[in-house]
């Protein structure tokens, strides 16, 4: 089973607490400062499509693209309820953030929620950028956060519960976590329990979500020749990364 295939069916209701409107109004902040005339934005891993959403309602055209089959089907029944001014700017089509070709070009690519860090892999890394080259025209911003590894080494992940519920289900989730120091790696290590309120009955769900820490002089690494840096810096504040930022951002423009 694919990583977020059962993740999707409570992906929403784990993250309702996330606020998608000001992250999405703090990327929007530097797509105006960066490319004020940007109007068309790709998203790779879109999800189940909630930042898409308040782009869209921004008055972005914005495409998403995702590999869980599951979670486009949440991102398109979040569509059909939009209201049809706002529907009709938004897009979405399966694919891989590290291959996906949709054959247009974009004034803005998007990567967001740490998918920059589910690619555990060089080759996977250098994909990404050669996705969001692809796709953009020159002076194209490429936007997106990642899990910065001083941070990540100094604060170390630790073991966390999350419970949640809402008129039908509660869910307890438990994030046991394992780093692989020699790899760059945290093994995220869920145990879901899923309990239906009418039946009593639960399902326990186990996954295993791979990420990885990056480092700013590894990242300038995979953009030479392709971007320039305009922003990098902690997310959603703005301040000069330190160990205490477990959250980076970037905003690179395509040469």
């Amino acid at each position: 089973m694919m990583v977020f295939d059962a993740y999707a069916r409570y992906y929403d209701l784990l993250y309702r607490d996330k606020d998608y409107r000001a992250e999405s109004e703090y990327v929007a902040s530097h797509i105006r400062q960066y490319a004020p005339q940007a109007k068309r934005i790709l998203e790779l891993g879109c999800g189940t499509g909630a930042h898409a959403e308040q782009l869209a309602r921004m008055g972005y055209l914005v495409h998403g693209v995702d590999l869980s089959p599951q979670m486009l089907a949440g991102a398109e029944a979040r569509r059909k309820g939009l209201p049809a001014e706002v529907a009709s700017r938004l897009s979405l089509g399966h694919g891989d953030a590290r291959t996906a070709r949709t054959g247009e070009s974009h004034d803005v690519v998007v990567s967001l929620f740490h998918v920059m860090s589910y690619q555990t892999t060089d080759a996977g890394l250098r994909g990404m950028f050669e996705t969001a080259f692809a796709h953009l025209r020159h002076g194209g911003l490429f936007i997106f956060d990642f899990w910065y590894g001083p941070a990540v080494l100094t604060q170390r992940p630790e073991v966390r519960v999350k419970r949640l519920e809402d008129e039908t289900i509660e869910v307890t989730r438990i994030a046991e976590p394992v780093i692989r120091v020699n790899e760059n790696i945290v093994d995220v290590n869920y145990s879901v329990f899923i309990e239906e309120k009418a039946t009593g009955k639960v399902e326990r769900v186990r996954e295993s979500h791979h990420m990885r820490y990056l480092f700013l002089p590894e990242l300038e690494r995979y953009r030479e020749g392709s971007f320039e840096e305009r922003a990098s810096h902690e997310w959603m504040t703005s301040k000069p990364m330190s160990e205490q930022s477990w959250a980076g951002f970037q905003v690179l423009a395509r040469v």
